[in-house]
């Protein structure tokens, strides 16, 4: 008798704590559908937010034509920048990205820009008149632009708010060949790991060069090896975690007169094979992401 007792009681114990297993389990998998249903809506929304603002109205028609070699929307989604995020852009130059990025952050985000001060006398000049043109653009449009915090980068140092441990994403496009010919571009990169958090990601577009290019083929050309970039980046402290060919243009020769700058937008060779240059489009280029371990 009493070992039936036992053993009902044993069975029952059983029986119980499978109930108790069972109603965990289905209360953790309705946790995790929600988590994947909240996260699947928060992609959604980040991603019309990135939609409202490629097609936002401060974008020029210049600017929009270029979308096809340059894919904002699938760069920018490779690179993980999110709508809440701190991004500081690098040298934006005319403002092509921060066009986009500007609105996209405006919310829940902040924007940095540094505009890049070159050590080299040939370059600055030309810094210093593009530089001056984009902080005009940016003011004559408060409602867009408002928000954005304007700095600089020299000589691997930002100046103009704080850049230690801040930022989610650090971006470049098309910057690290002037930074080869200026000798700066391991300073910079020490800087870029210096202004990102813990986690925080390095996003580098740049033209592409052939294997084998040697570092003074690079300068005179416009085009770096993607091996050099990432040597580089590495030796600064970086890891390389993703590589996309959203960017690439099979067409691109890299053969021309005048290096990159032959291409559009350029055109540096004037109508010189202009017709020929716009058949090929923009340079090849790689999209690498970095992240600081």
């Amino acid at each position: 008798m009493y070992a039936t007792r036992v053993d009902r009681a044993r069975a029952i114990a059983i029986a119980a704590a499978f109930y108790a297993l069972t109603l965990t389990g289905c209360a953790s998998s309705s946790l995790h559908s929600q988590y994947a249903s909240r996260a699947s809506q928060s992609q959604d929304a980040s991603a019309a937010s990135l939609d409202a603002a490629i097609r936002g109205p401060q974008r020029s028609s210049p600017a929009r034509a270029r979308d096809v070699y340059r894919h904002p929307k699938e760069t920018l989604q490779f690179f993980d920048v999110g709508p809440a995020q701190a991004v500081l852009e690098i040298a934006p130059g005319g403002g092509w990205y921060t066009d986009v990025l500007a609105p996209y952050l405006r919310e829940a985000g902040q924007l940095y820009e540094a505009q890049y001060l070159s050590t080299s006398a040939d370059l600055a000049a030309e810094d210093s008149a593009t530089d001056a043109a984009y902080r005009r653009k940016l003011a004559n449009d408060p409602s867009v632009y408002g928000k954005v915090v304007i700095g600089t980068l020299h000589a691997g140092q930002f100046i103009g708010f704080d850049a230690n441990d801040r930022f989610d994403r650090v971006l470049t496009f098309r910057n690290i060949h002037n930074w080869i010919k200026d000798g700066q571009l391991d300073a910079n990169l020490r800087a870029f790991y210096g202004a990102l958090k813990h986690g925080g990601e390095l996003g580098v577009e740049e033209h592409r060069a052939r294997p084998g290019t040697t570092l003074q083929q690079m300068i005179d050309s416009g085009y770096v090896t993607q091996a050099y970039v990432i040597e580089r980046a590495e030796a600064a402290g970086f890891v390389l975690i993703a590589r996309s060919e959203i960017n690439a243009n099979p067409k691109d020769t890299k053969d021309y007169p005048h290096g990159v700058w032959s291409l559009p937008p350029t055109y540096r060779g004037g109508e010189a094979d202009r017709s020929r240059f716009a058949a090929i489009g923009e340079s090849d280029r790689m999209t690498l992401r970095f992240v600081k371990p």
